[in-house]
């Protein structure tokens, strides 16, 4: 079941939005070994903030897989936590060459390197 980002309010192409993040990041796996690539935007919206790191480290393999050479991060703007635990992962991640915080501070721009 291929993703897209989440829009202005749900539809019937958001029911998928409701998916565990034990199916979200089995789909990421699967992305990663070649199967449907992922979208450019990863909207952590939809999890708890203890998934997050999980399922970024997921999402940048499947990406970088995918041969995707920039992706987008959206963290939301909040207090800036989740903000933190997003740019610790993408620090240590060996696909990531690059990542800055976006002008309206709710997402990131990341740079990865080719695969």
């Amino acid at each position: 079941m291929a993703r897209r980002p989440a829009g202005p309010g749900p539809d019937e192409r958001d029911a998928d939005l409701f998916a565990s993040p034990d199916e979200i990041l089995a789909e990421l796996a699967e992305a990663a070994r070649g199967d449907p690539a992922p979208g450019d935007a990863l909207d952590l919206h939809h999890f708890a903030p203890r998934e997050c790191a999980d399922v970024v480290a997921a999402y940048l393999d499947a990406a970088r897989a995918a041969g995707l050479r920039e992706v987008r991060i959206i963290h939301g703007k909040g207090t800036g936590a989740l903000r933190r635990t997003v740019h610790a992962v993408l620090a240590r991640h060996p696909a990531v060459h690059a990542h800055r915080l976006l002008e309206n501070w709710g997402a990131t721009w990341v740079e990865l390197r080719p695969a």
